[in-house]
């Protein structure tokens, strides 16, 4: 994989992608980096799945981004129909979580409004550690009891909606601040409107899609377009590995 930006450009071993993509050191919150892959005419998908614009540099970032958070965020309609599991300790890089002082493997919190995880699926079923669910109150009370007996730890952040910022208050009061957010494009919509995203992982991938595929980010805009500074590119393949960084500076002056 090799770097353009910034200088001086040239090849990236292992290491040199780890100190590139990992987190600030001990955030005092909650700290969100999106991850997405998109088409150059900007689809999100190939007949509703991602793995059609996935490529292998994409997916040595995508586990990057696991291998070096504390938590992996996604949407309900994302887990289900990309097939999560729990992260396996095969998908991980055991030294590097060990020597980063992250735990064995990352959970999986998931984001429902109506609590619609099934205790039957894979994510609750085929785990290491216990996903968490983020959901509110007005979700059905028996679907959250099911979870729970299921093992799943259930969080309730809001009365009507999911309130982002505190479900990830909750996360980073449970020591997950380094938070990758895996999709889909409807959180990553909620996230932008709230203003809560730190860094936006982006692979471009060289296809062209074209028809109804959704794009990487959809739901309500924020009152003005939130600036992000870029702080890397790669390339590999064809492939653009793009990182944005929104600092905090930048949402006080919005």
């Amino acid at each position: 994989m090799r770097r353009l930006h910034p200088e001086p450009a040239g090849d990236l071993d292992d290491a040199a992608l780890e100190r590139l993509y990992d987190y600030p050191q001990d955030p005092d919150g909650p700290w969100v980096q999106v991850n997405f892959v998109s088409s150059a005419d900007g689809a999100a998908s190939v007949e509703g799945h991602s793995a059609g614009l996935s490529s292998p540099p994409d997916k040595r970032i995508f586990a990057l981004g696991r291998d070096l958070a504390d938590v992996v965020l996604v949407g309900a309609g994302t887990a289900r129909s990309e097939g999560y599991r729990g992260v396996k300790r095969t998908e991980v890089r055991a030294e590097r979580r060990a020597r980063l002082g992250r735990s064995e493997v990352p959970p999986i919190a998931v984001v429902t409004r109506r609590c619609s995880v099934e205790p039957d699926w894979p994510l609750v079923t085929d785990t290491v550690v216990a996903p968490i669910v983020l959901t509110c109150a007005a979700a059905p009370a028996q679907r959250r009891e099911a979870l729970t007996a299921a093992g799943a730890d259930v969080v309730v952040a809001g009365d009507h909606t999911v309130d982002l910022a505190v479900a990830l208050g909750e996360l980073a009061g449970r020591g997950l601040r380094r938070i990758n957010c895996e999709g889909g494009p409807h959180l990553f919509g909620e996230l932008i409107a709230e203003d809560l995203v730190d860094q936006l992982c982006l692979t471009l991938s060289p296809l062209l899609v074209s028809g109804d595929a959704v794009r990487t980010a959809v739901g309500l805009p924020p009152p003005a377009p939130l600036g992000l500074e870029l702080a890397s590119v790669l390339t590999e393949d064809g492939q653009l590995m793009l990182r944005y960084r929104r600092h905090r500076s930048a949402r006080r002056q919005g």
